[in-house]
Parts: structure tokens; C-alpha cells; sequence
């Protein structure tokens, strides 16, 4: 369920009618030649969340967003765009069922004077359908 789970956050977050004015490019890992601003799921990882009934994954996703800013709150607005659309992910997805949705913890940092590099990272269970 970790791959399906992927594609449907990527799609679900460059499908967003508030992001994709917002930002250049959301995608699978860092997008080779793209201007700043961009958001990539960078890593993911699964653990087995079955019940005696059905299969079930935990799965644990980072988002990094890439942006410009000379101030620690430049990109905050955008964070919480990026955050309320992952947590209004459809629960029903072709294949699986999202369970639950957690937002486990973020960090940002300044890599240039004028460039910022944020993670959020989250906890999705599901199910099979």
C-alpha cells in the first residue's frame, strides 16, 4: 500500500486549486531543474498494521518543501496549505482505505541565506479494500 499511498498524496497535493498556484513543481523526490518553490515526497516507510481480517499498512511519509525566505515565518502560510491538504486526503483510495492521519513532526531549516528547506512528516494507517 506504500506505493499506491504515494501516488495518490502526490496527485492529491498538485491537484490542489490553492497549492499549484503556490508552488513550481510537487513530485517524487527533488525535481531535477525547477525553481524555487517546489515540494517532493522524499521517503516513506511501512510497518505491517494488519488486523486478523485485513491487511494493513502504517505508513510513515516526508514532505520536503524547498523555498525562498530571509525570515523563519516567510513559508509558514504555505506550510499550513501543504498541511491541511494532506490531512484531507479521500479516505477511500483505489485499492485501500486511509484509516487515520497524523502529523508526526516538522523541521526547518536555512540552507542559504535566502532559502529555506522544510520537513513535514507524517503517520497514515490503512487497510486494504
Amino acid at each position: 500500500m506504500e506505493i499506491p499511498l504515494r501516488a495518490a498524496l502526490i496527485a492529491w497535493l498538485a491537484a490542489s486549486p490553492v497549492l499549484a498556484p503556490l508552488l513550481n513543481s510537487v513530485t517524487e523526490e527533488a525535481p531535477a531543474r525547477t525553481a524555487l518553490p517546489w515540494l517532493a515526497l522524499s521517503a516513506s516507510a511501512a510497518i505491517d498494521w494488519s488486523t486478523k481480517t485485513e491487511r494493513g499498512a502504517e505508513i510513515r511519509v516526508a514532505l520536503e518543501l524547498h523555498c525562498r525566505g530571509d525570515q523563519p515565518d516567510a513559508s509558514a502560510d504555505l506550510v499550513n496549505a501543504i498541511d491541511a491538504r494532506v490531512l484531507s486526503l479521500p479516505r477511500g483510495q483505489t485499492g485501500f482505505a486511509v484509516i487515520s492521519m497524523q502529523f508526526l513532526r516538522s523541521r526547518a531549516e536555512q540552507r542559504t541565506p535566502a532559502t529555506r528547506a522544510i520537513l513535514l512528516e507524517y503517520r497514515i494507517r490503512t487497510l486494504s479494500a
